[in-house]
């Protein structure tokens, strides 16, 4: 073997300096996120001067390239009738321009807006591509509300059409609203009745001309926050989003990498994680598998006949399916790759491990999108975090996304009573993250509120005149560019004179054997100050009748602050999610530990001797009442 020339050596040394820098400082993934967004930038910049920047025309040139190649494929809402739906690209923009005419027929014209109050199936998606194909856009309606919520929410939107479907139970929610609408002149029709109409309509492209007036802040879709802390509010994600989907692949910035992908979507399309995710894989070229709801027995059936090699997770979805009972599917897929938020780290390892995961794709936003943080792990060291930066986005974001203090009995940021400012906090510490404005994403305001819009902005931050958006999120980020979820605004309490984050007590419960769900919050109590820690568990059916109260305390104990152990525990017969498997903590915090609010089969503990003792012991009426007079102090 000849040795190793002088510039051989000098090559092989800076090759192995880089590597290490890259390994060390994140450069190569922080260089790719960067140039592409600039990429995207510059391609939406082209299509603009040209009038094309509509997400339809992704779909036409998705169709032109692979035509007769699947494009759907849905579970079948009639599995006795047909096991699944497969539709190819072809069928997949016939199907859409059936829509886009009969919307057209309705009255609907370019930047209007259509209700959609429907489970997931695959005329949902035409339905909303046809949309596109005239210039307008779906309002996406929770098909779980009702009343109040439910007018709120058609109201604001504007529509004159809401298109329907779903279970008796969920159409008559909208019957028992309608009337109030009908007289405004909206329309309601259901699904099932007009389909084969509208098969019957042509196919044809609807004219380019009612395309050509869409902008980038046009919404793509109208979405609304979950409503936990008052009525739901909209938001209206932009078409430069559709477009930067759209153009990821070539710009490098998409999660789903190589062509051929099939991606499994139960997560409902009403909500932002469901919706956007399904439409981003046809807008890039992927193939959507599509199911009408998360469901834990279908989910892995579904994996396997779908083919699907990635799939978007939500909230506690993961954790239901960790707690089924061991399947021989569980590794018999070919899933290696998940997208998604709200993986809390006592599942993270667990499912990787039992479902043969390779890489978990992490991602942080909201419904307002100001707050982007990705993380594609695929190793122990970026495990468990929300987001990753290598040393040019902690450079790039430093002034950017900055951590404060919070007052967490008002609510506000917390302010040098000398100076006016705010407290800046360490990222290693961390706090509520404000983004500064004017940013690279803009906050288009709520849809029709400009007074909800306003309360997100907070000004005179860190000197006069500076603008920064509350993201109500509290997150720290370490000296490796690791982001991890503290807690939400308005989910942190203080008990005893100290802060205590629900996030951290949840993950340490949530390790416990047997506890399958653990939602922690804060309670008043008659008599005291702050708030008491309470957590509503669910326990493994099979070990609950044995289930050790003692060692649970001492666990939480050993890994717990002794503030931060909570004083009451609820044994719930299931987990407290909204519709969107998130938890919800909203009315087990109205109800607390008060005998005549909290529902008759849930059984509420707490800690022998005052919170002094060392196990958890039922919690009574008579104690109820020794707390409210003054008797027992915790």
């Amino acid at each position: 073997m000849e040795p190793l020339t002088t510039t051989a050596l000098a090559a092989s040394s800076a090759l192995l300096s880089y590597l290490y820098l890259d390994a060390r400082l994140n450069i190569h993934q922080d260089l790719r996120w960067i140039l592409g967004r600039r990429k995207i930038r510059a391609a939406y910049a082209q299509a603009a001067k040209t009038n094309s920047v509509s997400p339809y025309n992704f779909i036409l040139a998705n169709t032109a390239s692979t035509p007769t190649d699947e494009a759907i494929w849905a579970r079948s809402p009639s599995p006795g009738v047909l096991p699944h739906e497969s539709y190819t690209w072809i069928q997949l923009l016939e199907r859409s321009n059936h829509w886009a005419h009969y919307f057209l027929s309705q009255g609907v014209k370019p930047k209007d807006l259509v209700a959609f109050f429907m489970l997931n199936s695959a005329d949902f998606v035409f339905a909303w591509i046809g949309l596109w194909a005239i210039g307008a856009a779906p309002a996406m309606i929770n098909y779980h509300l009702s009343g109040d919520a439910l007018i709120h929410c058609l109201k604001i939107s504007g529509a004159t059409l809401v298109l329907m479907d779903g279970d008796e139970k969920a159409l008559g929610r909208m019957e028992e609203v309608k009337q109030r609408f009908l007289d405004e002149g909206v329309s309601f029709v259901r699904l099932g009745e007009v389909l084969n109409d509208v098969r019957g309509l042509s196919t044809e492209n609807p004219p380019e001309q009612l395309r050509k007036g869409v902008t980038a802040i046009d919404p793509m879709a109208l979405f609304y926050t979950s409503g936990t802390t008052g009525m739901p509010k909209g938001c209206a994600l932009p078409m430069i989003a559709a477009f930067a989907h759209g153009y990821g692949t070539k710009a490098e910035t998409n999660p789903v990498e190589g062509k051929g992908q099939r991606y499994y979507v139960c997560m409902p399309y009403y909500h932002g994680t469901g919706g956007i995710n399904a439409l981003a894989q046809l807008l890039c070229g992927n193939t959507l598998c599509i199911a009408p709801r998360f469901s834990v027995s279908n989910f892995w059936p579904d994996i396997v006949a779908s083919r699907a090699t990635w799939f978007v997770y939500v909230g506690e979805t993961l954790r239901y399916l960790l707690a089924a009972p061991p399947s021989p599917l569980d590794r018999q897929h070919n899933v290696r790759s998940i997208y998604g938020n709200g993986l809390r780290p006592d599942v993270w390892d667990r499912f990787k491990e039992r479902f043969g995961i390779i890489q978990i794709f992490e991602f942080f936003n909201s419904s307002e999108g100001m707050l982007s943080l990705d993380n594609p792990s695929k190793n122990s060291f970026t495990a468990h975090a929300v987001g990753h930066h290598g040393f040019l986005q902690r450079w790039k974001y430093h002034d950017y996304y900055v951590p404060v203090a919070v007052d967490t009995e008002t609510g506000e940021i917390a302010r040098d009573p000398k100076t006016g400012w705010a407290y800046r906090m360490p990222y290693d510490v961390g706090g509520e993250i404000l983004v500064r404005v004017p940013f690279e994403r803009t906050f288009p305001g709520y849809w029709k509120d400009p007074e909800a819009s306003e309360k997100k902005f907070v000004r005179d931050v860190f000197e006069k005149g500076d603008c920064f958006y509350r993201t109500g999120d509290a997150l720290r980020r370490d000296s490796e560019g690791r982001w991890f979820f503290l807690d939400r605004l308005g989910d942190t309490f203080r008990w005893k004179g100290e802060n205590v984050s629900t996030a951290e007590v949840s993950e340490v419960l949530g390790r416990y054997p047997g506890v399958l769900d653990a939602n922690v919050y804060g309670i008043q109590l008659p008599g005291h100050d702050g708030k008491a820690g309470a957590a509503a568990i669910y326990i493994d059916p099979a070990l609950k009748e044995a289930f050790d109260h003692q060692d649970l305390l001492r666990h939480a104990r050993t890994h717990l602050p002794r503030y931060a152990v909570p004083l009451f525990l609820r044994h719930v017969e299931a987990p407290s999610s909204t519709h969107n498997n998130k938890q919800n903590k909203l009315p087990l915090k109205q109800e607390g530990v008060h005998p005549d609010k909290v529902a008759p089969s849930d059984k509420v503990f707490w800690i022998e001797k005052h919170g002094k003792g060392t196990t958890y012991i039922p919690f009574t009426r008579e104690d109820w009442n020794d707390l409210h007079v003054g008797k027992a102090k915790l």
